[in-house]
């Protein structure tokens, strides 16, 4: 441990992706490299839930009175679990007191969950709609507050975001869409709990959270893999809806979205001019999060297998906007895109790398258009990059590891099938939750490999 130690920075990884952009592109040393990933050592965990989502990651924090390196988790049913990064150990667990309802029924929850800034509070989700704050000390709940009127219809689906003081959270629909739910987004106080606004994606002429059944649309999900992305300067939130009524004016499914900080009005707006044809097909524009990839450029894709570059600046305002990408490429194989790219900063340029069912690509961004630079056809769920290596993780089982920039295949780790779950690496470890969530299984594995010299 000592050496690696001494050789890899001590660092945080505090919500999916690692950032609120969602980049999931670590920038830290990780001492993990393409000659010695083969030789990691892994540790399987048991847990008292499937983890259908990713973890998160505090290092040298007090918990029971001694410093550890924690993993903190939430499982399909609300169990949010503090683990010892260095071998498993479960530091505590914290269970909502409504878990004999809902375990082993279809009532989940997807979420990762956000850790505070001061490092002595995470923010976890559970099924019956609420977010709670938990001392990482012990797991106690500092408050529980709840962002839809409606659990068994509006799904927590999505990572939670902590922005300058606030918790970001947005709500979807389980499979089967059985209405009436709305995709919504809520913004909560961190320090008091209290739900400060909430933008509905329908009937947006209201604020608050509605009763589902007073709104006269349905649908219009959010529940991409990131959840809201949101700009760090600014402060503004990006969300992708899915499938529902769009009219521009207070119905906004199949629709990209900007809102600023405070979730109180609408920024920017896009939606492809096939909206109609994509509710009416289930082709969710909302399959995946929005892509910030710097300065004007973002891009969003979609269950009909394409991936859009869009100007911030050609989407600004509440004026409806359809049309007019700066390009549209596929998806890695053409079909829906569930999972959340990476954008990654190297030698002066931008790279993007997306997975699906079918394959996994990589593009950077060259005079302002995305240009392909390989392609497989491995899938995976959301991949990560860390010192130049992309790990994918494949939902039949196994984490495969490729150079970035080649797309070499360099490792492929052995582990059991999974479905949204997402890796992160740091501090000489790889982490990864397997498991579906619906299987509604209430016991899981998580994954540790860790460099031999740090193994337990």
């Amino acid at each position: 441990m000592a050496a690696v130690a001494q050789s890899v920075p001590a660092q945080d990884w505090p919500m999916f992706g690692g950032n609120v952009q969602s980049t999931s592109a670590n920038d830290q040393p990780t001492g993990i490299t393409a000659a010695n990933v083969a030789t990691l050592v892994r540790t399987q965990v048991e847990l008292d839930g499937t983890v259908d989502a990713s973890p998160i990651y505090l290092y040298g924090v007090a918990i029971h009175g001694a410093r550890h390196d924690a993993i903190f988790v939430t499982t399909t049913y609300g169990k949010t679990l503090a683990l010892d990064a260095h071998g498993g150990t479960l530091l505590w667990e914290y269970t909502p007191a409504g878990y004999p309802q809902w375990a082993g029924t279809r009532q989940i929850t997807n979420v990762t969950p956000v850790a505070d800034p001061d490092r002595q509070f995470i923010y976890a989700a559970s099924p019956d709609g609420y977010i709670q704050k938990l001392a990482v000390d012990d797991g106690h709940v500092v408050w529980r507050t709840a962002i839809t009127r409606l659990p068994l219809r509006e799904k927590m689906d999505s990572p939670l975001k902590f922005f300058r003081g606030r918790v970001v959270a947005v709500t979807a629909g389980y499979i089967g869409d059985r209405p009436p739910y709305q995709g919504h987004v809520a913004v909560l106080d961190g320090h008091s709990g209290k739900l400060l606004d909430v933008w509905n994606s329908l009937c947006s002429d209201r604020s608050g959270l509605l009763e589902p059944s007073s709104c006269p649309q349905s649908d219009s999900a959010i529940w991409g893999r990131a959840g809201a992305v949101i700009d760090p300067a600014s402060g503004d939130i990006f969300v992708a809806t899915g499938n529902a009524d769009w009219n521009g004016k207070t119905d906004w499914g199949d629709a990209l979205i900007e809102l600023d900080a405070g979730a109180t009005h609408i920024l920017g707006n896009y939606a492809p001019t096939n909206t109609d044809e994509l509710n009416d097909k289930d082709l969710d524009l909302g399959s995946t999060s929005p892509v910030l990839l710097g300065g004007d450029l973002l891009a969003q894709g979609g269950k009909d297998g394409k991936i859009r570059l869009l100007s911030r600046k050609a989407i600004a305002g509440s004026v409806p906007h359809k049309g007019h990408e700066l390009q549209i490429v596929a998806t890695p194989s053409g079909t829906d895109l569930f999972t959340q790219p990476v954008v990654w900063q190297h030698d002066g340029q931008t790279w993007m790398f997306a997975a699906d069912n079918g394959g996994t690509a990589a593009w950077k961004l060259d005079n302002g258009q995305l240009r392909e630079e390989w392609k497989n056809r491995s899938s995976g769920t959301s991949p990560f990059e860390a010192d130049g290596l992309l790990f994918v993780y494949a939902r039949e089982g196994g984490l495969n590891v490729y150079d970035a920039v080649s797309g070499k295949r360099v490792a492929t780790l052995p582990c059991g099938p999974g479905h949204w779950n997402s890796p992160i690496v740091l501090q000489g470890e790889i982490i990864l939750p397997e498991g579906n969530a619906n299987e509604h299984a209430t016991r899981g594995v998580l994954d540790i490999w860790s460099l031999p010299t740090r193994a337990p």
